[in-house]
């Protein structure tokens, strides 16, 4: 089968603000060529690269707002973050931790540093991907999945140099924690210096890795360093990770929907129309309450 071969290899954006505790360089849609019709179901991708914040008496983070018509899905490395949302859902999230939040048809959320962390300070550094749903989902009731690192399935890679941890989809019959609407796979990949793992996705799914710790060789020829994103081509099955030095690689690889975006801010639709029923809807207090 034909080799999925990188399209282009990309270098972390200058970093930017949401609210006042996360650090975030945006890569779906801010850079070129990666917008919202091309990386989905991955409408948005914001990562938080490890940076020290210092000990803070009120937690930092982003006040109550609402989304509707998507997924977030938050992915912790360093340090803690607490969630809570106006289904009832939320808690913390640790080192290694995801939370899987579905707004569909509307929510309030909002997510900060958790109290003792933001106490005491320290390194932070995660990743909130949007994940879009169909359009006959974009209504669904909201609901919550909060996933602990020691609840993730993972497969073990030979001779004891890696793992592949199992957050969505499917990797050698293991099945990820987390469910979905739409086919597609997340994994956190974590490798030894000199390990190395062969992925598959099919040809048409939208796919991309980001490297959070460490460098790789991708099929042997191109290099993805810390903080580096690598997009796929929409050609070929098969690809490798090879490690250079001890790394980290989160993996995504999604069917694409192939339905119309509409986006404004919070909400993401499939018409303008739609869009303006959605402000209405939260002006009116339709997303329930949650205290601020």
């Amino acid at each position: 089968m034909k080799t999925k071969d990188v399209e282009k290899v990309v270098a972390p954006q200058r970093p930017h603000y949401v609210g006042d505790g996360f650090r975030v360089h945006n890569f779906i849609p801010g850079i070129p060529g990666m917008d919202m019709q091309r990386m989905d179901p991955f409408i948005m991708l914001d990562y938080n690269s490890k940076f020290h914040f210092p000990p803070s008496a009120r937690p930092k983070g982003v006040g109550v707002h609402p989304h509707r018509g998507f997924e977030t899905v938050t992915i912790a490395y360093k340090g803690r973050i607490e969630h809570g949302d106006s289904s009832g859902g939320g808690g913390v999230i640790g080192e290694g931790d995801v939370q899987w939040m579905t707004a569909g048809a509307g929510i309030l959320h909002k997510e900060f540093h958790e109290t003792n962390f933001s106490k005491e300070g320290g390194e932070f550094q995660m990743v909130q991907l949007w994940v879009n749903l169909p359009a006959k989902d974009k209504m669904t009731m909201p609901k919550y999945q909060g996933l602990l690192k020691d609840s993730i399935p993972s497969h073990q890679l030979e001779n004891g140099m890696g793992s592949v941890e199992v957050i969505a989809g499917e990797y050698n019959g293991v099945k990820g924690g987390a469910s979905t609407f739409s086919p597609l796979h997340m994994y956190n990949l974590k490798l030894k210096a000199g390990g190395n793992a062969t992925l598959s996705f099919p040809a048409h799914y939208n796919s991309l890795l980001l490297v959070i710790e460490g460098r790789i060789k991708v099929n042997d020829q191109d290099v993805v360093s810390t903080d580096h994103l690598a997009l796929f081509k929409n050609e070929g099955e098969h690809f490798s990770v090879q490690a250079e030095e001890d790394a980290v690689v989160l993996v995504l690889g999604g069917e694409p929907l192939n339905e119309s975006i509409a986006a404004h801010g919070p909400f993401v639709m499939n018409t303008r129309q739609e869009i303006m029923q959605a402000m209405e809807d939260y002006n009116l207090g339709k997303f329930g309450y949650l205290e601020g």
